[in-house]
């Protein structure tokens, strides 16, 4: 007689489907991602052969046609992101047409300031604005909560570069309290270098996790469990921690996750604005510059960051919020 699988058997089961369905996912938008970064950069205006062969001064159509067999250019568009592509997935990212030197080595030489950063503007925007908005959800309808609101508010309607130049202005230039370019040396040095462009890059930041925590925790303190603990004598500080804000987590996370994902893009700006060499910066430069194989493969990057990232927040999401485990299953 055949058993029939009970519900916890086929749990493992049901996870590595969502698992396997997932990965999947991630890396079809990978390829689709590729070919749109890879067409997209050929299509801007300019010809990386013209650049190539030193300009157009004393260019000849001999030199040109030279130019384009030697790096491919005269292949059809699908031939050449198909040789891109599987180069790229054997980690051969070519070398860039400006400095001669490979690039995922310039990448390597700047990815870690970037993360820094990104790491630095992360912390701040996640005790700030998760601090932020709980005091706002605890003080809700209340001064507090206005002024929360209204901060927030004030603080995302601000551009980043006009954030880093206001910054500069007042922080670096008239107090000198902080300096205005560079990345700094050491833990300490690196701290201070990259207060201020952390601090531009994670106000935009800020007030989406506070109106995100404050809406998850005024959903969580309107459920049911909430009003029979408060009703049984449970003290409101117990409510808030082991209630309210536990089940508020699920959106919480979930949004930092996705805004730590999205940062990455972001740091383009702040950087150039700070003349921090970090990607960011890099692929402004490669832009100006038409050197292709540094532009796709940084752009590549920040994309593959971001689904990577939102696909762990995808899977983490399901252990913080019940609700969306059960609806999984």
């Amino acid at each position: 007689m055949k058993l029939l699988p009970t519900p916890l058997s086929s749990l493992p089961l049901r996870a590595l489907t969502h698992l396997s369905r997932r990965l999947a996912g991630l890396v079809a938008t990978l390829v689709a991602a590729s070919f749109v970064i890879f067409a997209a950069v050929y299509a801007a205006p300019g010809d990386p052969a013209v650049f190539l062969a030193g300009g157009r001064d004393k260019l000849t159509p001999e030199r040109l046609a030279q130019v384009r067999a030697q790096y491919h250019l005269d292949e059809p568009l699908v031939v050449q992101y198909g040789r891109w592509l599987w180069d790229t997935v054997h980690l051969d990212l070519g070398r860039s047409f400006k400095y001669g030197d490979q690039v995922a080595d310039l990448i390597s030489s700047r990815l870690a300031t970037t993360l820094e950063l990104v790491a630095y503007a992360t912390v701040l925007y996640v005790i700030l604005g998760v601090g932020a908005g709980i005091l706002a959800a605890v003080r809700r309808s209340t001064w507090v909560d206005s002024a929360v609101v209204g901060g927030t508010t004030l603080a995302a309607s601000v551009p980043s570069f006009v954030a880093a130049i206001a910054l500069v202005s007042l922080f670096g230039v008239q107090l000198g309290w902080f300096p205005v370019t560079g990345s700094g040396d050491g833990l300490a040095g690196t701290l201070h270098h990259l207060t201020l462009p952390a601090v531009s890059l994670a106000l935009g930041a800020l007030a989406i996790i506070s109106r995100v925590t404050r809406q998850a925790m005024a959903d969580a303190a309107a459920s049911d469990h909430v009003e029979a603990a408060r009703a049984s004598g449970v003290p409101e500080r117990e409510i808030v921690r082991r209630h309210v804000l536990r089940n508020a987590l699920g959106p919480i996370v979930t949004m930092c996750g996705l805004v730590m994902a999205g940062m990455l893009a972001g740091t383009v700006v702040v950087e150039t604005a700070f003349g921090i060499s970090g990607i960011g910066s890099l692929l402004v430069g490669a832009i100006n510059t038409h050197d292709f194989p540094v532009a796709q493969a940084v752009l590549l990057l920040m994309v593959t960051g971001y689904v990577v990232v939102t696909t762990l927040v995808d899977l983490v999401h399901p252990l913080l919020d019940p609700r969306v485990k059960e609806a999984h299953a």
